[in-house]
């Protein structure tokens, strides 16, 4: 008998993926469905899957999974925890608009704007403490880097490492258009200083607070917009004396503020998140 699942597609800054509300269906095998559904002509066309679920301790309210388009499984998305929060409020499942959210790197707090229609207008995460030192993620002596030089195919970059929950490597350039993202990001997700493989931001200073980023996400590629990956670059060109505490990064698929507090260390991240269309789709065989 052949399983139909409703799924809703969603984007947050163009980072587009499917959800799947795992109270109501069972994916089995999730890391094969995100393969499946991903597919831009055969399936959905996403950049992964999220299965959406309810807590099993009493520290969060609902949990979270990611299944990147190749299948593999991510620790965090901060794209994908703002369209979860608008899901949660917008379809009933909660009339709460702070909502502790369960990943693989913590629970996190999403605050929900709302406005006068019961609509989520805008969705900041706390993204809790950057982890500038970890050995697990940074195969290079003491586990850390602060501009420090990486070769890649036909160069050499300069770039700072940063772990949001999932690890991140910010490369900062003159020039972000000329820069080939797909071939030396491809290169550097998978370079031997990156045990588990690696996010890729390539950024640029503009000016007045705001940062051009482009993003290699591990698992997928090229996205329209990766928010662990602008809390990382903001951090990063704190760090570097590029910038203060407070960044704006304009990506492809739109724009996140992030804010690096003094007060607790924590990363706030906001922005919008958007429905696309729901469907049905068959678990694939």
């Amino acid at each position: 008998m052949t399983t139909k699942i409703r799924f809703t597609k969603m984007h947050g800054a163009g980072n587009d993926y499917i959800y799947v509300d795992t109270s109501l269906y069972n994916i089995p095998d999730p890391a094969k469905a995100a393969i499946a559904w991903s597919a831009p002509h055969t399936g959905i066309g996403s950049d992964g899957l999220v299965l959406i679920g309810r807590s099993p301790m009493p520290e969060a309210d609902f949990t979270m999974r990611i299944f990147n388009a190749d299948g593999s499984e991510a620790m965090m998305c901060g794209n994908a925890s703002r369209c979860i929060g608008k899901y949660l409020y917008e379809r009933g499942l909660t009339r709460e608009t702070e909502i502790r959210l369960l990943t693989l790197s913590g629970v996190k707090l999403l605050n929900l704007s709302v406005n006068g229609k019961g609509k989520v207008e805008s969705v900041t995460v706390d993204m809790l403490e950057p982890v500038l030192k970890n050995r697990e993620q940074l195969a290079v002596e003491g586990g850390e880097m602060r501009e420090g030089i990486v070769g890649a195919i036909d160069t050499e970059f300069t770039g700072t490492f940063v772990s949001m929950g999932n690890p991140h490597f910010v490369i900062f350039v003159d020039d972000l258009a000329n820069t080939d993202i797909a071939r030396q990001g491809a290169f550097l997700e998978r370079h031997p200083f990156f045990p588990q493989r690696c996010n890729i931001e390539f950024a640029q200073v503009l000016g007045d607070g705001r940062i051009r980023t482009r993003v290699w996400e591990r698992g997928s590629g090229i996205t329209q917009a990766c928010g662990t990956g602008a809390c990382a670059t903001a951090v990063a060109a704190a760090l570097t004396g590029r910038a203060g505490r407070q960044s704006y990064i304009v990506m492809d698929g739109g724009e996140l503020h992030i804010e690096w507090r003094e007060s607790d260390n924590h990363v706030y991240m906001k922005g919008p998140a958007a429905f696309v269309f729901d469907g049905e789709i068959t678990l694939p065989e």
